[in-house]
């Protein structure tokens, strides 16, 4: 990991993409037990997907769950501005 700068205060991943200052973990944790409110994307800032998931009830819980087990294990979720999730 290289040095933060102002663009990048939580510092690079290894292929060189800005950390965001969210957590994927965070992410998943609401996203597991809120999945159904949408609250894993309104956290990471993905209104949209995350209104879809409130007006669904997390797709009855199924797109929900999906989600959070998704925060947890990919390492290319991103941020609103494209910064990759920290975690």
């Amino acid at each position: 990991m290289t040095v933060p700068t102002p663009d990048a205060p939580f510092g690079y991943d290894p292929q060189g993409r800005p950390y965001s200052d969210k957590s994927k973990i965070v992410a998943g944790v609401l996203q597991l037990f809120l999945g159904g409110f949408g609250a894993g994307r309104f956290y990471v800032g993905s209104t949209g997907v995350a209104l879809g998931q409130l007006f669904t009830c997390g797709g009855l819980g199924i797109w929900a769950l999906v989600d959070a087990i998704l925060f947890f294990t990919s390492n290319d979720r991103t941020d609103k501005q494209g910064r990759v999730l920290r975690g």
